[in-house]
């Protein structure tokens, strides 16, 4: 029989969190722990919480960094007893707190690299918090196998590498089991946050992919809480995207953060086509900031490339001229040129790449034989699989291939060095090379390149016959596929897969005039130097701050199951429409202004058949037989069909085309907006809007008396928002000089009459009460778009204006939870209904109409 809690992680795997009962008080951890603490499952009423209640207990803010390995080295004691733990001076978290302000703490939270017995864990937590300030999460090895060399491994990390699934073989199918690893994985990182979380005064910084639905966990719990996340790899285009089954679950699951990180804007595009094409949602972009409204919510796009620790590299430097490693390369490949390859053992590293091109260039420049060596560094492999094995092989194979039929007695073209070296080692290397070639054909950020001009400004006198003081020089060939390639504008940039062309550049960038080599390297070192890791913590800090400035100005609430939880952020004074409230105000009421929009509102968006049913019909008739009430139907459609749909219903008012056209109750005839408007514009924008339909599949146009609307509903959302975009330029230009507005909505662009909206409507009717000496003393207006928004805004100014008094009980309501200049809300139009019911059975309505359902 399975565990209660097993069969909780299976459930929440699959979207469902589930709802448990309280057996007992939940324990409130302190600020900070003496002792590890256990957190046990998060209960339904904890988890759907709307406010963060702990209050502070220690002024100032604290940084939580989690990801998933802790900065920390761990190794066994000699006698077996116990373990000895120091920093990883080489993790580039660690350095995270040199950008960040001096008062503030910052604490890691993630796992060990080593496996620690059950037994010592709770003594190894203690340790660690009370020395390193850190928060160890420790993994069961099945989970850790599965979570880490299984779905981070041979799911995600291809994946965002541009590797799709073909075959078992290749990529490897989807595994619903490794994704219930990933988020059981994700969950326990989220208690050991939660144990150590001050959730009023703390910034949580989540890092990479292997904790990407992390966010919603630590949501549901504080609503509130000042979150980032940044990702270390690349993010693939939508097509690649598209593919991961569980890719909506872990775009929401991001989207719960304030704040995404990216090293460049292709792969921060990427993730914005990606929300765009599979939720619907567009980014704005203002003063230089990019942002995605989520439910009122504004989730921040950071596009900011890491950096190195300038001083840790400096210090390792020293350390090796202090080992005399530098001199020992020196007598190696003395009077040779060298070109430095320094990567992990990966396959999508491009190394092979990289020996074709040496044996390219060598076979092409002849002069380079005996004189030029490769030397490659190929770190451990952190994953495993067939690939990474066959790569392995294949590379092998090519370097005793080439240095066969290339090199000399006492020469061999490429050095492949397949051990892990220590940082000075490699910091020694970086010293004597010529050139650093990067061949990746497709890799996050890769920080070669920079250690490598902080080593050569260094201690650039080493190995290229000049003294420590001479002029700094240094050379890149870089692969246009890696994150630091757009900040390295005078590296000479290849196509990996061209190996004939990355030849070329290799042969370039070592036959270059040292002047040139000087200038490149002086350009690259002033970028490097001042955009270190700590310029990149600062400004991240920065960013999450100024996104989250409006967090405690707002009401925020959470709402939806698994991973479809999200935030709702409101303004304070948007609340949901009480049916009592209004429903007394109504009784004490002499006169009445009710403006209904109908699709969306009376009628749901989903509905096939648009026709109102007898019910909507019974109910207008009753609301429309009390003398007190003036009702207005305002909707977007045409004068015809709303004349034959609200043709049982005598007394109500008809506004259509958005108010262009208005008839008012028990009168046949129809007002236009502006008599004898003149709708030659029109001959003017239809060619216009037939040319983009034509070239945008899934568009059509929608002819009215007073507009014309061109709709791309069913069209690629991405190429039908840049079509759009583009149209919509076209016809301002096009009709600059006609009396008309060209305005984009959702999946439309629409022309017509200048100064036609609901909200003329509104004031009509607002003003036609007051000149016949009854004012409205109660309004009732609902709508659900962003047109009716143009009544709300009318109704916010009417009081000012004169047309309606201060006493005026005012119920301006959209229907669902979203950014409004409504003030209430209803969540759906089912609860539109059951409120105007509400209103009917509370109105003095006649007890029955020749004008009812009969008529339909």
């Amino acid at each position: 029989m399975m565990s209660r809690s097993y069969t909780n992680l299976l459930d929440l795997a699959s979207g469902n969190f589930p709802v448990m009962g309280r057996e007992k008080e939940r324990k409130r951890f302190p600020r900070v722990m003496t002792v590890p603490g256990n957190i046990v499952e998060l209960d339904d009423e904890q988890a759907s919480s709307v406010t963060s209640e702990n209050p502070s207990s220690i002024a100032g803010d604290r940084m939580i960094i989690v990801s998933n390995l802790l900065p920390l080295k761990a190794k066994r004691r000699p006698d077996n007893k116990g373990w000895s733990f120091s920093w990883n001076e080489d993790s580039l978290l660690l350095r995270v707190k040199d950008g960040l302000p001096e008062d503030m703490e910052v604490l890691y939270v993630g796992s060990l690299h080593v496996d620690v017995d059950p037994i010592e864990q709770d003594d190894v937590a203690s340790y660690l918090l009370d020395k390193f300030k850190c928060v160890p999460a420790f993994l069961p090895p099945n989970l850790l196998e599965k979570f880490y060399y299984g779905f981070c491994k041979k799911h995600l990390w291809p994946l965002f590498h541009y590797m799709l699934p073909f075959s078992p073989d290749h990529g490897g199918r989807f595994d619903r089991s490794l994704w219930e690893a990933y988020v059981a994985a994700n969950k326990i990182f989220s208690q050991k946050v939660i144990e150590i979380l001050n959730p009023e005064d703390d910034f949580v910084w989540i890092h990479d992919y292997h904790l990407m639905v992390l966010p919603t966990f630590l949501r549901r719990r504080f609503v509130r809480l000042r979150m980032g996340f940044f990702l270390h790899s690349p993010f693939p285009s939508s097509e690649i995207y598209r593919s991961l089954p569980v890719r909506e679950e872990i775009l929401k699951a991001l989207l719960n953060s304030d704040l995404i990180g990216f090293h460049t804007f292709d792969y921060a595009r990427h993730f914005l086509s990606c929300c765009s094409r599979m939720l619907g949602l567009e980014y704005q972009s203002k003063r230089g900031y990019i942002g995605l409204d989520y439910y009122g919510r504004t989730v921040g796009i950071k596009i900011m490339p890491v950096g190195v620790h300038m001083g840790h590299i400096e210090s390792v430097i020293r350390q090796a001229d202090k080992d005399l490693i530098v001199e020992v390369l020196n007598r190696q490949f003395e009077g040779k040129t060298v070109l430095l390859g320094v990567d992990d053992m990966d396959i999508f590293k491009g190394i092979n790449l990289k020996m074709l091109a040496m044996e390219e260039m060598l076979k092409q420049h002849p002069n380079w034989r005996g004189k030029a060596v490769l030397v490659q560094i190929a770190n451990p492999a952190r994953g495993k699989g067939i690939d990474l094995e066959n790569v392995q092989a294949e590379i092998e194979e090519n370097c005793k291939r080439i240095n066969e039929e290339l090199g000399a007695p006492g020469y061999d073209p490429i050095v492949l060095i397949d051990r892990s070296l220590s940082t000075s080692e490699r910091m020694a290397y970086y010293s004597i090379a010529e050139c650093v070639v990067v061949t990746a054909v497709r890799d996050g950020m890769n920080l070669t390149p920079y250690e490598y001009i902080v080593c050569r400004q260094g201690v650039s006198g080493f190995g290229v016959g000049s003294d420590s003081c001479g002029p700094k020089k240094s050379m890149l060939v870089v692969s246009e596929f890696i994150g630091c390639s757009p900040s390295l504008s005078g590296a000479i940039r290849i196509n990996p897969w061209n190996v004939e062309s990355t030849s070329e550049a290799m042969n370039e960038a070592i036959s270059m005039a040292e002047s040139e080599k000087e200038m490149r390297h002086e350009k690259h070192y002033r970028y490097v130097s001042t955009h270190d890791v700590a310029y990149w913590s600062r400004s991240f800090l920065q960013d999450m701050e100024r996104t989250c400035a409006d967090h405690f100005r707002k009401r925020c609430w959470g709402i939806g199951l698994g991973f479809g939880f999200r935030v709702v952020a409101l303004d304070p004074n948007f609340r949901k429409l009480s049916t009592d409230g209004i429903v007394a105000a109504y009784t004490n009421s002499t006169s009445r202004a009710i403006l209904l929009d109908y699709d969306g509102t009376l009628m749901s968006q989903n509905s096939i058949i648009k026709t109102p049913g007898a019910q909507v019909i019974s109910l207008l008739n009753c609301l429309c037989a009390d003398s007190k009430n003036i009702i207005f139907m305002v909707s977007g459609r045409g004068r015809s069909s709303l004349s034959k749909w609200f043709q049982p219903c005598k007394k109500i008012g008809l506004a259509a085309e958005h108010g262009y056209f208005l008839r008012w109750p028990q009168q046949e005839e129809w007002e236009t907006y502006s008599q004898g408007s003149e709708f030659g514009w029109m001959e003017m924008a239809e060619p216009v809007m037939k040319s983009y339909t034509e070239a945008t599949d899934g568009s059509g146009i929608e002819r009215k008396e007073s507009a014309l609307v061109w709709h791309y509903y069913d069209a690629d959302a991405g190429f039908g928002f840049s079509q759009a975009k583009e149209m919509l330029d076209h016809l301002e230009s096009v009709l600059a000089n006609e009396p008309v507005a060209v305005k984009s909505g959702q999946f439309i662009v629409e022309v017509k009459p200048q100064g036609v909206s609901k909200g003329i409507v509104a004031e009509k009717v607002f003003t036609s009460m007051t000149e016949n000496g009854k004012q409205a003393d109660f309004v009732l207006c609902i709508g659900d778009d962003r047109s009716d928004e143009d009544m709300f805004e009318l109704i916010g100014t009417a009081v000012s204006r004169g047309i309606l008094s201060y006493k005026t009980e005012v119920f301006a309501c959209t229907v669902g939870q979203k950014p409004s200049k409504a003030k209430y809300y209803l969540d759906d139009s089912l609860e539109v209904i059951q409120m105007l019911e509400s209103l009917a059975d509370a109105t003095e309505c006649a007890t029955s109409t020749d004008d009812e359902t009969d008529d339909l």
